[in-house]
């Protein structure tokens, strides 16, 4: 096991000694952040970081009963099952292949995409990155447990329900959203606007459909790019709610070559849904001014998420340089999108 490795095997290792919220609803963000800063260099930040922020964690909370196959929906949805769910899951990746479980209950989860403002989906994406493309230990599988666990317990279903159907790219159909009435409320309260929001739902169907699985992953990762490029401008409406986004499209977009093919699609509608809702439910009146950065690298841009270290800054500086590495010439707006979230979220962990 290299360094790097087992650094990232050691911080995930503390952290399921934590508890998946702290202060009543808050998620804990120390396995999707510690994942982002091993992958882009920052490994030798990780435990620094963890000393932290950990500090703000608590225990894992107390067991209450036994999930099994026969009861798992009784409990769907039930945030004081969570440690119930966790068990539940980590025998499920004991008995079989990872991503045999991971197929199975993606179907499942997927409606309640929304559940804890979409964290736990996030941390599904960092789980399964990791599996894909840095090997399998028994950390990383753990890890998968958790994060599916934790979206079973927080599963939430959105009030409203979007077909894509229409002619418009995400970027087009993002602007044209309508915003809801009240602004500033708590997530729950915002999302339930939505149903009485005047050409919300014809709004979001005008994103075009996907002919084939193949083009349901294009048009994600033009979701995720076209989320990550709104934040650089709208990010002020919220600036740690919508950093979601964008993060948690990206999420989805990172599970799929786990996937079955014919989940893509689907995956798609849920993801761009959640997107759109958030992007309605903090939209500010007027953007902010265009952002004097100067040329930077995504390694600089991501050495100053580390520095800053609030772990929502690091998450979307992660999804902005998977955004600048899809073209040659990088992505200058999805870069600057990063460095505006370390303008508007305070520092810290």
């Amino acid at each position: 096991m290299d360094t790097t490795s087992g650094t990232l095997d050691e911080a995930l290792e503390r952290l399921h000694t934590t508890g998946p919220e702290f202060h009543g609803y808050l998620a804990n963000h120390g396995p999707m952040a510690v994942e982002a800063l091993v992958r882009h260099g920052q490994a030798g930040t990780v435990h620094r970081w963890l000393d932290e922020y950990t500090t703000q964690l608590e225990d894992v909370p107390a067991a209450r009963s036994t999930i099994t196959d026969a009861n798992w929906q009784e409990a769907l949805g039930d945030p004081r099952r969570v440690t119930d769910w966790t068990a539940y899951l980590a025998r499920q990746v004991a008995e079989r292949p990872w991503r045999e479980v991971l197929a199975e209950w993606w179907p499942r989860l997927l409606p309640g995409i929304a559940g804890a403002a979409t964290h736990p989906v996030i941390r599904v994406g960092h789980a399964v990155r990791t599996l894909l493309e840095q090997g399998e230990e028994q950390p990383r599988i753990t890890e998968l447990a958790h994060a599916i666990g934790y979206w079973a317990a927080r599963h939430t279903t959105l009030p409203v329900s979007v077909h894509p159907s229409g002619t418009a790219s995400p970027a087009d159909a993002l602007a044209a959203l309508p915003r809801v009435a009240e602004q500033r409320p708590s997530v729950l309260d915002g999302l339930a606007q939505l149903p009485g929001t005047e050409g919300w739902s014809a709004a979001a169907d005008r994103l075009r459909a996907p002919r084939d699985p193949d083009d349901a992953r294009d048009l994600l990762a033009a979701v995720v790019q076209a989320a990550t490029h709104r934040y650089l401008d709208h990010g002020h409406g919220s600036a740690v709610l919508l950093v979601h986004a964008a993060t948690a499209p990206s999420a989805v977009l990172r599970t799929l070559p786990a996937l079955p093919r014919d989940l893509w699609a689907a995956s798609l509608r849920a993801a761009w849904t959640a997107s759109a809702a958030l992007t309605s439910v903090y939209a500010p009146d007027a953007p902010l001014p265009p952002l004097a950065a100067g040329p930077l690298t995504p390694e600089e841009v991501f050495a100053r998420a580390a520095a800053h270290g609030d772990a929502h800054a690091v998450k979307l500086t992660d999804t902005a340089l998977d955004v600048a590495s899809w073209t040659e010439d990088g992505d200058d707006r999805a870069l600057s999108a990063a460095l505006r979230s370390l303008e508007l979220i305070p520092p810290g962990t």
